[in-house]
């Protein structure tokens, strides 16, 4: 692909960002010089060993940090030197976040968990209600609505987290970690539905030390020491096909 025409298409652009932490007298160079293109619609896969600098790229491409130096445009914003205020807002339109932990909050439903970051959209109740229901509906828990996590398995929870990174229609999803509490073959389940929402046309990112949750995305990024190692098109993409329906039935 052109510059130009990865340019065009480039929903994040980073040039040259660095990360450096101060930790007592010492220097710590999370990120070295990365540079990198991420293209609307990319089903992207971050990896790399501990130490590798993915936690910390994530940070920043989420807005939950700002980069040393470099720039780092999202969506046509060049989010690279905002305060903490301005970051919140970015992060709050253009990034929905599905974790590890799944972070929902133990005393609300489902609906009410999902329906959170509408908040402050400016939208009425009953409109927040009805979108969180959609989503909801969109990872397979429209009958679960009224649950709360406790009620809810392990993959049920990541399900709610899910919709409630997708609810305010987001410039791109990041999970992180997103299986990593869950069996393989609710895991499977759980890259099936990252796959549907690809397909509908968003930006998927996924930030995985797993190689087989690392196959459902399309393109494979590697860090190492701060740096980009490598960065492929998986050409062998592990799809909701009948062979993964015929993993599940027999797991």
């Amino acid at each position: 692909m052109s510059t130009s025409a990865s340019a065009k298409s480039a929903i994040i652009e980073i040039k040259d960002l660095k990360k450096t932490y101060i930790m007592g007298t010492q220097k710590v160079d999370a990120l070295q010089s990365i540079t990198m293109d991420i293209n609307r619609n990319d089903f992207l896969a971050l990896m790399g060993p501990s130490g590798s600098g993915k936690s910390t790229l994530m940070n920043l491409i989420g807005c939950l940090d700002s980069p040393t130096s470099g720039d780092y445009v999202l969506n046509g914003t060049n989010v690279s030197t905002m305060n903490d205020g301005d970051l919140a807002e970015v992060r709050n339109k253009e990034i929905g976040f599905v974790f590890q932990t799944f972070n929902l909050l133990p005393r609300l439903t489902a609906l009410e968990n999902v329906a959170l970051p509408l908040v402050y959209s400016g939208l009425s109740k009953s409109a927040r209600e009805e979108k969180a229901a959609k989503a909801l509906d969109e990872v397979g828990l429209g009958d679960r609505m009224d649950h709360k996590p406790n009620e809810l398995s392990g993959g049920q929870r990541q399900r709610v987290a899910i919709a409630r990174a997708i609810v305010n229609d987001p410039s791109i999803i990041l999970a992180d970690e997103p299986t990593g509490n869950l069996d393989t073959k609710t895991s499977i389940e759980i890259m099936m539905i990252f796959e549907q929402i690809h397909d509908a046309g968003n930006t998927v990112i996924v930030v995985t030390h797993e190689p087989d949750i690392a196959e459902h995305a399309h393109r494979i990024v590697r860090l190492r020491d701060g740096l980009v190692e490598s960065d492929q098109a998986n050409t062998e993409v592990v799809r909701s096909s009948e062979r993964q329906i015929k993993k599940i039935e027999t797991l």
